[in-house]
């Protein structure tokens, strides 16, 4: 009998051991909502291959497109808080999403914390190269003379992009409309072919095409230029103001609850990631302009743009569908 329980309870360390190395090996995820190939998912595993090192552990990137983002919002939310599950995300479904949408699964300030603030995305207004208008002031006036072609491409509706197209709209006198399309692929399709005269975009999505020709970028958002386009004027130089707040963020976001002292080694380890030369020049190659800021800096962006864009929402009447 004495032998029996000896073995029995081997067996049980034995497997308890198993267990404890099996949770510890568990693979952190880096959750983006959006298809492989585009300009966040590039810097989601360019920061998973950093933080592989810094970590010393699995970490793996997982595409949970849908919804606009919110598939991926929604399986952070409801993941265990132990720091295994890292949203990399943009902030507009964080400032925006909460003014638009009558029902939403999660709350922005109770669900989440935020982790660090990635990088800054430039957008920008293009137009297919065969199109007759070169710049801003040329494309209103041609609108002018066109007032049925005042379509303009995005890839969501109820973003930065959107409210800023309407913004632009009224600011001009311009019968402008947002035109939704499902990617960016079909939009750029669109473009080049001419079945859109102009789209509003992240400049990642189209830098390599304005280099190559295939489009002309018109202006760029913001309130300076960009370094990749030192010609390009911004909206306001052309004349208008619409798109001084069209720029969005990506950052990182861990689930509420998420222990303080596993939140700062995830914390330091990302910032450090965004530090490294591979990570910097993966994201300059993409047209993104990299920062590395620590998670007081999320919240402040988007508490200054909620500030912002709650009358221009509210005045739009713009309501997302459910």
């Amino acid at each position: 009998m004495p032998r029996l329980l000896s073995i029995v309870a081997v067996a049980l360390t034995l497997a308890f051991a198993g267990t404890a190395v099996q949770a510890q090996g568990h693979p952190t995820r880096l959750v983006v909502g959006v298809p492989p190939g585009g300009p966040l998912d590039n810097l989601a595993r360019a920061l998973a291959e950093q933080l592989r090192m810094s970590l010393n552990e699995p970490v793996l990137v997982e595409n949970k497109p849908g919804a606009s983002t919110r598939l991926a919002i929604d399986a952070v939310k409801n993941a265990r808080a132990d720091g295994k599950t890292i949203l990399i995300g943009s902030t507009p479904p964080f400032v925006l999403f909460p003014m638009t949408y009558s029902r939403l699964t999660y709350d922005v300030d109770r669900d989440f914390v935020p982790l660090a603030h990635l990088a800054y995305i430039p957008m920008v207004l293009s137009t297919g190269a065969q199109q007759p208008f070169r710049t801003l002031p040329e494309y209103v006036t041609w609108l002018r003379q066109h007032t049925d072609q005042g379509g303009i491409g995005l890839t969501n509706l109820g973003g930065t992009l959107h409210f800023s197209i309407l913004s632009l709209a009224k600011e001009a006198g311009l019968p402008l409309s947002a035109v939704s399309y499902r990617g960016g692929a079909p939009l750029v399709t669109d473009l080049i072919g001419g079945h859109i005269p102009a789209a509003a975009d992240a400049l990642a999505a189209h830098l390599e095409l304005h280099r190559t020709g295939k489009v002309r970028i018109l202006a760029v958002a913001g309130p300076q230029r960009v370094r990749w386009l030192p010609d390009v004027p911004t909206f306001k130089e052309s004349g208008y103001k619409g798109f001084d707040h069209a720029n969005a963020s990506y950052a990182a976001f861990v689930p509420a609850g998420t222990p303080k002292d596993v939140t700062a080694k995830l914390e330091q380890a990302v910032l450090a990631a965004m530090k490294t030369p591979a990570v910097r020049d993966q994201l300059e190659r993409m047209g993104l302009d990299a920062t590395g800021l620590p998670g007081a800096e999320v919240q402040r962006v988007m508490q200054s743009e909620r500030s912002f864009w709650r009358p221009v929402v509210a005045a739009s009447g713009f309501k997302s569908e459910d």
